[in-house]
């Protein structure tokens, strides 16, 4: 096992050919230590949410190498790249995505069915009480609130025990109060389990609750803090956002 959970390196993306190509990445380096928990922040259009696909093997770079816990992904098939991702992966984005005619504990299960494996209901129920729902297993979408339809997606993500949770805007369509309760959860799961999370965010103070905060200007890294206030983040970001093209 490598202490880096994920690391990109020299990772381009380019969409389109000629002309009218449009680099979202370009040449970017990270490391995702074990067990910690770091966001991803920069203007719109910076390539924060290309690089969470490219980190989870969602999306090829056009060049450069993605390594998930020792395991290079630039060469699988898609074949083996969607065993990785549903055996060593996990996502949560801001759309929760449950589906509407399953229960709770159904969409849970979900990901356990798409891979082939016969969901233990001891498993299902572990996950769903990981994330304060245990007592709501029956109940369907439509009768949970926002933050508790994300607290299922959550849950969905964490059930088959994935070594990196990725979250795109994961509390973006959350208030601020059931927003805390679910960046307390992925804190919670660096610190407690030991898991690895890479949330990207447009957020100062959901940015805060992270190890470590990843700037991104034109698909470059600009420079990272750790452990800096939700203030000093937002000045940050400010800055960013001002600077000219």
């Amino acid at each position: 096992m490598t202490e880096d959970a994920v690391r990109l390196r020299s990772v381009t993306r380019r969409h389109g050919s000629g002309g009218t190509s449009v680099t979202a990445l370009d040449e970017v380096s990270l490391a995702f230590p074990r067990g910690t928990f770091t966001a991803v922040m920069g203007p719109s259009g910076s390539g924060k949410s290309t690089l969470l696909q490219c980190a989870a093997g969602l999306d090829r770079p056009t060049s450069g190498s993605v390594t998930l816990g020792g395991t290079e992904l630039t060469g699988l098939s898609e074949t083996r790249l969607t065993l990785l991702r549903r055996e060593r992966v996990g996502f949560v984005f801001q759309a929760f995505n449950l589906l509407p005619s399953l229960t709770a504990e159904q969409n849970v299960a979900l990901p356990l069915r798409l891979a082939g494996r016969r969901p233990e209901k001891a498993q299902v129920r572990e996950a769903l009480e990981q994330v304060g729902l245990g007592d709501r297993a029956r109940h369907r979408p439509a009768e949970m609130s926002g933050g508790q339809q994300q607290r299922v997606a959550l849950a969905r993500a964490l059930v088959t025990r994935p070594e990196v949770l990725f979250g795109d805007e994961p509390t973006g369509a959350l208030d601020s109060r059931t927003g805390r309760e679910v960046l307390t959860l992925l804190r919670g799961m660096a610190d407690r389990d030991g898991r690895t999370v890479v949330m990207v965010t447009h957020d100062p103070v959901a940015a805060s609750h992270a190890d470590r905060v990843v700037f991104l200007v034109d698909g470059r890294v600009d420079g990272e803090v750790t452990g800096s206030p939700a203030e000093d983040i937002a000045a940050r970001m400010a800055r960013l956002e001002a600077a000219p093209c």
